[in-house]
């Protein structure tokens, strides 16, 4: 089996291997999941973590939360989002972390990184209620090319982490992305909170690795031209799954990637 680069250029996208490890096999593509697939901003309804289920083609593991040893090291941050992955990375925690939910303030006097985990199109609100001396603690877990949108709330270099791991079910422990293909784990975070969010994972039993930006930038834009990709492809053929894109339009995803890198 070829090794997948986790840094490609867009020139190395035109003979990708095509196992859809970025969204889940039995996800039903349309027009409407289409055009969220493509963010560019925000504004967009397309939901990062509703998609992260690793495809059932590919070898994953399922491992186990942390232990209270590992938990103790783990770094107490605000947590935005009530959600599943909102809940996991709380319960990776020590029992210090703050939760908050949808229309609640973020506290000003919270020492500590700011987990964003709400949907994109939630995170104007989530900045309205975050106190401006608290916007460089932010860090964002959402999918896409949010870079145009930091850029117009003066956000500068805002810490991301780009995450390939599933959590199912509310209060189910996460999957990790890990695959033959990539076995040591493709999640990776980026900015000033990068140690405290890799060691947040970490003590959850889930990979992370720290980037510099032009790293992490090209390995976000990889991920944002396989989902873009396969969604393209699964809205020409009403009524078909990622994983049915995979084994019956592989030829048509890689059309579709060739295109895109010229």
């Amino acid at each position: 089996m070829a090794q997948h680069n986790p840094h490609p250029s867009l020139a190395l996208l035109t003979n990708p291997p095509l196992s859809p490890k970025h969204v889940a096999p039995h996800t039903l593509i349309t027009s409407t999941t289409l055009y969220n697939s493509s963010l560019i901003i925000p504004n967009s309804k397309f939901n990062f973590f509703s998609t992260e289920i690793i495809s059932r083609t590919q070898k994953t593991q399922t491992l186990a939360m942390a232990t209270a040893p590992n938990a103790a090291k783990v770094t107490p941050a605000v947590i935005v989002g009530a959600g599943r992955v909102g809940r996991a990375l709380q319960e990776m925690g020590s029992g210090q972390d703050l939760l908050v939910k949808r229309g609640e303030p973020v506290p000003l006097d919270f020492e500590g990184p700011i987990l964003v985990c709400t949907r994109n199109d939630d995170l104007d609100a989530v900045l309205e209620a975050t106190p401006k001396a608290r916007w460089s603690d932010l860090v964002f877990f959402q999918n896409g090319m949010l870079e145009p949108w930091f850029q117009s709330k003066g956000l500068g270099d805002a810490d991301q982490v780009l995450a390939y791991f599933a959590v199912s079910k509310l209060g189910e422990h996460p999957t990790d992305g890990k695959t033959d293909t990539n076995p040591e784990g493709l999640t990776a975070a980026y900015g000033k909170w990068a140690s405290a969010v890799a060691a947040r994972l970490h003590a959850g039993g889930l990979s992370c690795k720290l980037l510099d930006k032009e790293a992490f930038q090209k390995q976000m834009l990889e991920k944002l031209i396989w989902i873009s990709a396969f969604m393209l492809v699964g809205a020409r053929h009403p009524g078909a799954t990622v994983g049915v894109v995979e084994k019956e339009f592989r030829y048509e995803v890689k059309l579709s990637l060739t295109m895109e890198s010229i």
